[in-house]
């Protein structure tokens, strides 16, 4: 019992060390942002009737301005005929083209880019969306907001 009583002692301790340092192994890494949102139809302007849904997850350096993201969608009412990063924007509206998504558009895809310090910053105050269009919503079928996790 008293090794065990040690022993705690010693990880507790040294766990609050690492803490007080500022240690990254027990803290995120601060110069990256994480983002997610969930694609669907009704996120449109105007909304769009569809049963189909995706997911965008991506990450930003801070320091390099590299975004890296993972799309994937499904049930769309035809091919993906492009998919886009839109900004900037609040939800509810819309924007130009931020940032095209590589052709062709297929679930799922990867891609990765540089962004300017503007887009970065847009992208950072939740001013971004990606949305992916169709032949029959040439203007978007599923659309998310691309929402910063703390």
């Amino acid at each position: 019992m008293r090794l065990y009583m040690a022993a705690r002692s010693v990880i507790a301790t040294t766990v609050m060390a690492f803490a007080a340092s500022g240690c990254s192994i027990l803290q995120p890494d601060a110069h990256l942002a994480a983002f997610s949102t969930q694609m669907t139809g009704m996120n449109q302007v105007p909304p769009v009737a569809t049963p189909a849904t995706g997911r965008v997850d991506a990450v930003l350096n801070k320091n390099t301005l590299l975004l890296r993201w993972k799309v994937s969608f499904s049930g769309l009412s035809g091919p993906a005929t492009a998919g886009h990063f839109h900004g900037p924007a609040a939800i509810g509206t819309k924007a130009a083209i931020a940032l095209p998504l590589k052709v062709p558009v297929k679930s799922p895809l990867e891609g990765q880019a540089t962004l300017t310090a503007a887009q970065a910053a847009d992208l950072l105050a939740g001013k971004w969306y990606l949305a992916i269009h169709t032949a029959a919503h040439p203007g978007g079928e599923i659309r998310g907001q691309m929402i910063l996790r703390e």
